[in-house]
């Protein structure tokens, strides 16, 4: 059975709605001429030099990532700029880029979701609701047993790819956890949701010295969920093989592969 790009795109976007994301986001379809045939999907969280070599060297037809290379505006695409650059050589390689960002957040079995799903979350919810039911960003639900502070820090280290960040921890590290909530990506959006201030713990990355003060002495003064930051990349990346899963199945036939490269911005730290 063949596909087109059209077909692939159209299979994309049913399994993650466009309608689905963020007002400022720009999922979609990148660049690639709709009637070409897909014989092989290549996915990655980001579009950057590393994985659109990988891409191009694999044979893959299109490079399916999280991130959009165009998410802020852009006024030229010319080759020495790393956008332009990239974009030439997937067009050249007759590569096609597609993004599925906030719109494969919210979506069951989506970014937040896998987490939930691997962390064991029991009865996990949205924190954010939104018209579909069951969909919104972020998830918050208990775990079967309750465990500390510690020790999810600990398994969320074991079940994230290493990264140069690591774990970032605020709170006790004997605190008991039940209650979880989490965002993957950045999500300090989120940290004035009542479902994120009755949690034991919040998971989520990118979080800035001044909102994670904030919500540290808020929690000292009237209670509120110890903090987890985890690296942004780390922590979509879990979602690639559940995705990769779900368009083999959508497209029988389809060579889905997934990247295993660190795209994480951070090469290496020093810590006392």
């Amino acid at each position: 059975m063949s596909f087109s790009l059209a077909d692939v795109t159209q299979v994309a976007h049913t399994l993650w709605p466009l309608n689905g994301a963020e007002e400022w986001d720009t999922p979609g379809l990148v660049s690639g001429d709709p009637s070409q045939p897909v014989r092989s999907i290549h996915l990655a969280v980001d579009a950057v030099a590393d994985t659109v070599d990988e891409a191009i060297s694999t044979g893959a037809d299109l490079l399916l990532t999280h991130h959009p290379l165009l998410l802020r505006g852009v006024t030229s695409v010319a080759e020495d700029g790393y956008k332009g650059a990239l974009l030439s050589r997937l067009i050249r390689a007759q590569c096609a880029l597609l993004a599925a960002h906030t719109n494969a957040d919210v979506v069951a079995d989506g970014v937040s979701d896998t987490i939930a799903t691997r962390l064991g979350l029991v009865d996990a919810r949205p924190i954010t609701d939104s018209a579909a039911p069951g969909t919104g960003i972020g998830r918050v639900g208990r775990l079967a047993t309750p465990t500390t502070l510690g020790h999810l820090a600990h398994t969320l280290l074991a079940l994230l790819p290493a990264t140069a960040s690591g774990v970032r921890v605020a709170g006790d590290y004997s605190a008991p956890i039940q209650t979880v909530a989490l965002c993957g990506g950045a999500g300090d959006s989120l940290l004035r949701q009542p479902a994120v201030l009755t949690a034991d713990v919040y998971i989520t990355s990118d979080l800035r010295h001044h909102p994670a003060s904030e919500a540290r002495e808020q929690a000292l003064c009237a209670g509120g969920p110890a903090l987890i930051d985890v690296s942004h990349w780390a922590s979509e990346w879990l979602w690639l093989e559940p995705a990769a899963a779900q368009l083999r199945a959508a497209l029988p036939g389809m060579l889905v592969t997934v990247s295993d490269l660190n795209t994480d911005p951070w090469s290496w730290a020093v810590v006392h």
